[in-house]
């Protein structure tokens, strides 16, 4: 394997705390690039009544919309991450941030509710971008400092995902739902040829073709019982923590709360003062203690389904519970995520492509399970759903760490 990196103009001085490769400016424009190339996939959330009306959809199929890039971001996770193992990240990074672009310009023109699903999917699908700067951080940073930088990056990924609620219930306010996919647009490509002008060049080509790349992605969770436990205990926290931030907006504009759009999108704020966790996870899992994070993350997602139970009635129980189950979440993404990244760097991004497939594909599941909930029994039957999973991954915690010990001890054994 031969890596090549080259420093742009623009950092003379790229030592840092982080690594030789990894100025503290760089670490945070990459956070904040992630976040807002994810952010596109959840501005159709707050919405779904403005384009039912204008495109003259069904509920389902505006509904649809929300899916449709859901399945976009796990098909790029499947089909386009793996492509950093073959091409250069830099390049490749860059090129992605500016298809999305074009593609939420082409979704804020849409005129048919066809041409608008496409675009989503589409958006979403090249988003992956931000998983190719998460390992492409990870890649510039010193081993003792990857769980940091690591937290940091996916910090972005988790902020834009809130924020863009947020954003996009206010832009609409003022231009129309259009507006938010052209003022995505806008943003991305400035931020495109910000990441060409700050970003090294990295290359670390495998030696293999794409279809045997995408059968050894596959593969590795066959050969790596690491992933095969973290994408289990990944993809069951995500379902837990999406079924949270779906089911939230039938309740809170059913009879008891009765909020607006716009008030909704800004209660995606309350998480924000979760991400708090990120760093101070990334900081425990450099001091080895990864294992013990994720522990306390899987206990701490069952404690925020209580409180959140309790939030059909109570605005402080559900912020409450909110916050707790975004510090739970992310401290188990963190943990999960250092754990992959140790095992072999010529396998992160398989790996990342791997577990993160796994992971939105829980999420997935998360918001098809809140539908069926919802029907059965509410909001209470949101929260003994979400509560289930929450005791699940807590559980796989559990015994997957039990059989490690025990494997432990016994290697010890004369």
């Amino acid at each position: 394997m031969t890596v090549t990196t080259a420093a742009r103009p623009l950092h003379r001085e790229r030592t840092s705390e982080y690594g030789p490769g990894m100025p503290r400016g760089l670490l945070l424009l990459m956070s904040v690039s992630t976040g807002l190339i994810v952010a596109g996939n959840y501005f159709a959330q707050p919405l779904l009544d403005l384009i039912r009306h204008d495109l003259g959809l069904s509920t389902g199929t505006a509904a649809f919309i929300v899916t449709a890039a859901q399945a976009g971001y796990a098909l790029g996770l499947m089909l386009l991450l793996p492509l950093a193992d073959l091409f250069e990240r830099r390049r490749l990074a860059v090129t992605m941030f500016g298809a999305t672009a074009v593609f939420l310009l082409i979704a804020g023109t849409a005129g048919s509710g066809a041409v608008l699903l496409g675009a989503t999917a589409l958006a979403a699908f090249t988003s992956v971008a931000a998983q190719v700067l998460v390992i492409f951080a990870v890649a510039l940073s010193s081993p003792e400092r990857r769980g940091r930088v690591v937290g940091t990056v996916m910090s972005g990924v988790l902020i834009g995902g809130l924020l863009a609620r947020a954003v996009a219930g206010q832009l609409s306010e003022f231009g129309g739902w259009r507006t938010v996919y052209w003022f995505g647009a806008a943003v991305l490509a400035v931020v495109a040829v910000a990441l060409w002008r700050a970003l090294p060049t990295l290359h670390t080509p495998v030696g293999m073709p794409y279809r045997a790349l995408l059968r050894s992605t596959a593969g590795l969770f066959r050969t790596q019982p690491v992933l095969r436990a973290r994408a289990a205990l990944g993809a069951l926290s995500m379902a837990s923590f999406n079924m949270f931030w779906t089911g939230v907006t039938f309740l809170l504009v059913g009879s008891h709360y009765q909020w607006s759009e716009a008030t909704i999108g800004l209660f995606g704020l309350v998480g924000i003062v979760g991400t708090v966790a990120t760093p101070i996870a990334g900081r425990l899992a450099d001091r080895g203690y990864a294992h013990r994070v994720a522990g306390v993350g899987a206990a701490l997602l069952v404690v925020a389904w209580v409180a959140l139970g309790a939030g059909g009635t109570s605005l402080f129980a559900l912020i409450a519970g909110a916050i707790a189950l975004t510090v739970a979440q992310q401290s188990l993404l963190n943990s999960n995520q250092n754990l992959l990244y140790a095992l072999a760097p010529e396998l992160r991004n398989r790996l990342n492509s791997a577990f993160m497939t796994a992971f939105f594909l829980g999420s997935a599941a998360g918001s098809a399970l809140t539908a069926l909930a919802w029907a059965w029994n509410g909001w209470l039957g949101v929260s003994v759903a979400g509560g289930a999973l929450a005791s699940a991954t807590l559980l796989l915690w559990a015994v997957e760490r039990a059989l490690a010990l025990s494997a432990r001890s016994s290697r010890r054994r004369p």
